[in-house]
């Protein structure tokens, strides 16, 4: 019998000083039974940081979908957004099919690992930009973890925070790409 994907109900304001984007958004996101808290979290983070009019959630982790993507009114992919550590072959097709194509990698050491290993493939990549989110940023999320989330995130000055009912969780973000 086939696992099922936990659903998580979110409540996120977006105060984006940066873009001038201030916006509160309820959200659903489906937890694949292979995936870990801190990687939804991230996928949160991921959305905050790129909120905008057409952002949604893909359909998961083994398809042929993005965790995240933006689309405009005539459909075409504006912005193509992963999770992770993909594959550089995967990053070269999205690249190929959205305007801008982002990476927010995350974990202990594959997150450095995989950058080291795949940055000259990547660097080919003008339309991709690769940001890493810190060990103890990804780490400290997993406190806040649970099926019902209210929070917000505050990005200012090129820092971004996320404030959630008990604390604030400043979020570390090195642009590789």
């Amino acid at each position: 019998m086939a696992l099922k994907s936990t659903i998580i109900k979110a409540e996120l304001a977006v105060s984006d000083m940066d873009r001038h984007h201030y916006e509160t958004y309820a959200l659903t996101l489906a937890q694949h039974p292979s995936e870990t808290a801190e990687r939804v979290l991230v996928r949160l983070l991921a959305f905050a940081l790129n909120a905008a009019e057409g952002l949604a959630f893909g359909n998961g982790l083994s398809s042929e979908e993005p965790a995240l993507w933006q689309r405009d009114a005539t459909g075409e992919i504006v912005r193509w957004i992963e999770v992770g550590q993909p594959d550089g072959q995967a990053l070269r097709r999205a690249c190929g099919r959205a305007r801008e194509v982002r990476v927010y990698s995350y974990g202990t050491r594959g997150a450095q690992v995989w950058w080291e290993r795949s940055r000259e493939q990547l660097a080919r990549l003008p339309n991709l930009q690769v940001w890493e989110v810190s060990p103890e940023s990804s780490s400290a999320l997993n406190a806040h973890a649970g099926r019902s989330l209210k929070l917000q995130c505050l990005v200012q000055d090129g820092q971004a925070s996320l404030v959630f009912e008990d604390s604030l969780v400043p979020m570390e973000l090195l642009r590789r790409q």
